[in-house]
């Protein structure tokens, strides 16, 4: 039990002072709340509320940062101006996608529904959020508001992705997105859907890893999209549990065709390219 005790000791002695994820919850969900008054406990009456409440968080989320200058190594007080400063945008963005999951669901009945129920809201709105404060050079904390997204969703966003306007996430449980992902504007994504690595060799940390997708994407549940080099194309089509690690280029219909076959035959599944012209190539 010694043994035990002296290396439980050692390790709170090692460990980084870093913000508690208690803390960091807490922080989002009532930044989220103040954005969103659909999420929120009490809704706001007065414009001074509203900025009483921006002040607040501001000097928050300044403390966070001036305690843990090893995550940033800046101004923590100038970096909570700055990513205040950004909020308008983010704002404006995740209202945005709000709009394409609610023309984008015929079950979607408001936009209030998607933003008090849907997980793509939560978990786009925790990425937006993320991804703010990781452009600003903070490490660690914006990986930790996407985890809580995570925990609670399903759906996992690196925040050092690079997503378009319009984005939009059905269903939701078990979508990957890698830190190198670029997506372009008005793209569709359902469950299951992984946009990962071929290589996990820590080596190519710093290389682009993840695919591409370009603008006006669907990519359907399960289908999985490996690799830095793997762009698809604008105006595609990706059916569900296709598997790709090659581009393909703008237009493209890719789907899974299942065939039922003997055990002696030579006839095996394939998949099906389509192209603009909805010709087989």
């Amino acid at each position: 039990m010694q043994s035990l005790i002296t290396k439980i000791h050692k390790a709170h002695q090692e460990c980084t002072d870093c913000p508690s994820p208690k803390v960091i919850k807490n922080f989002f969900e009532e930044l989220l709340g103040l954005l969103f008054p659909e999420y929120s406990v009490n809704k706001i009456k007065e414009k001074t509320e509203v900025e009483a409440q921006f002040d607040r968080l501001r000097n928050s989320l300044s403390i966070i940062l001036e305690r843990n200058i090893h995550l940033h190594g800046g101004d923590g007080k100038a970096l909570a101006y700055e990513f205040f400063k950004g909020l308008e945008k983010v704002f404006d963005m995740v209202h945005e996608d709000v709009d394409a999951m609610y023309e984008g669901d015929p079950a979607a009945k408001s936009r209030t529904e998607i933003l008090r129920s849907y997980p793509g809201f939560y978990a786009i709105a925790a990425f937006r959020i993320a991804n703010l404060l990781h452009n600003l050079g903070i490490k660690l904390i914006p990986r930790m508001i996407t985890e809580i997204a995570h925990s609670r969703t399903g759906i996992d966003i690196h925040p050092g992705a690079q997503i378009g306007h319009s984005f939009c996430i059905d269903h939701g449980t078990g979508v990957v997105i890698g830190e190198t992902t670029v997506i372009g504007n008005h793209v569709k994504i359902y469950q299951g859907v992984t946009l990962g690595a071929l290589s996990v060799d820590k080596a190519d940390a710093d290389l682009k890893r993840h695919p591409t997708i370009e603008d006006n994407v669907v990519i359907y549940s399960g289908a999985t999209i490996l690799g830095g080099n793997t762009t698809i194309g604008k105006n595609s089509v990706i059916g569900g549990n296709v598997w790709l690690t090659k581009s393909v280029p703008a237009g493209s219909k890719v789907y899974y065709q299942t065939q039922m076959y003997h055990a002696d035959s030579e006839v095996t599944d394939l998949y099906v390219f389509k192209n603009d012209s909805n010709e087989v190539i």
